[in-house]
């Protein structure tokens, strides 16, 4: 499974397969917010829990097992010193901090959605919360794809994650 997860990518960059996945997932995820999105404009409720709870699950694993880990291997390792372009560092680490920022809260909103907050955590305004909850998601993907374009793009031989 390594051989294929580690093999070329299909966009066509330099990016490997796993890292191409994560991108078409994560590009699949703000499709699926905004699907729901829709859905919540329209009175279609059910639907939209069902389908913000699937973004959220699928963006959660993406997040833990997928960017965290390449995150703290290939900018707060190589930070003090970096090997590769400073913008590299940056949209990496902003991306990263309004990230986890939107996953948190994100979650959180979810979690609250599916009556599974205490009740000293819940909250009644929804429309506020997923309103901002989806923006900084929306926020996150788009500097994610700028990281893409910074890391397997811009730079000629990129590091890679094993």
């Amino acid at each position: 499974m390594s051989d294929i997860l580690h093999a070329n990518g299909f966009f066509g960059t330099n990016a490997n397969f796993i890292t191409d996945l994560t991108l078409a997932l994560s590009i699949l995820v703000a499709l699926i917010f905004t699907t729901g999105t829709v859905l919540a404009v329209k009175r279609q409720y059910e639907w939209h829990r069902w389908l913000q709870t699937t973004g959220a699950i699928i963006n959660t694993v993406l997040v833990l097992w997928l960017m965290v880990t390449p995150f703290f291997d290939f900018v707060v390792k190589d930070f003090a010193a970096p090997v590769r372009p400073s913008n590299f560092y940056w949209i990496t680490t902003i991306h990263a901090s309004i990230g986890i920022v939107a996953f948190l809260f994100g979650d959180f909103v979810v979690l609250r959605g599916n009556n599974l907050m205490i009740d000293r955590l819940k909250f009644n305004n929804y429309k506020l919360f997923m309103r901002v909850a989806y923006a900084l998601y929306m926020i996150a993907t788009l500097l994610g794809i700028g990281v893409y374009i910074n890391w397997f793009i811009a730079i000629p031989n990129p590091p890679v994650f094993n």
